[in-house]
């Protein structure tokens, strides 16, 4: 199975809604980087491992243009081979995506899960997520609900 190397918002995200288990029931194990968990500020479960990108550089010429999570989150990616991204800023999607990094985010994990049958009401976990102030464009919900053949 590929790494899958998370950053801070799909953490932040999936533990508002006390849904972080869904990363672990879908992938075992989820790497994110130190930069990431200072980010994320919570105590981080078992399943979630540390590690960071060994070339600077990397990290270096990403911040110019990103967050620091989102930096050593790509550089990781671009060490690790046939790893999954999970990404939920346009700009560092379209980043990574031009890098060659296979991405997903938040509304994909969950997609991916109610598939799965991990969990049941997608709806209502979108709903959740919104409530708590998480905002979501109407074209992005579009386009989910489009692919998911569903309200959403």
């Amino acid at each position: 199975m590929p790494d899958v190397i998370s950053n801070t918002s799909c953490l932040i995200l999936l533990s508002k809604i006390q849904q972080i288990g869904i990363l672990k029931n879908l992938y075992n194990t989820v790497i994110i980087t130190d930069t990431v968990k200072t980010e994320f500020g919570e105590n981080i479960p078992d399943f979630i491992k540390i590690k960071n990108p060994t070339q600077e550089f990397s990290v270096k010429s990403l911040e110019q243009i990103l967050d620091s999570g989102e930096a050593t989150t790509i550089a990781l990616a671009l060490e690790s081979k046939n790893s999954l991204v999970i990404l939920d800023d346009l700009k560092a999607r379209k980043i990574a995506k031009n890098l060659g990094l296979k991405i997903t985010g938040t509304l994909g994990i969950l997609a991916k899960a109610k598939k799965l049958g991990i969990i049941k009401d997608l709806e209502k976990l979108i709903d959740e997520l919104q409530k708590k102030g998480i905002w979501i464009s109407e074209s992005v919900l579009n386009e989910f609900r489009k692919i998911n053949n569903s309200n959403y």
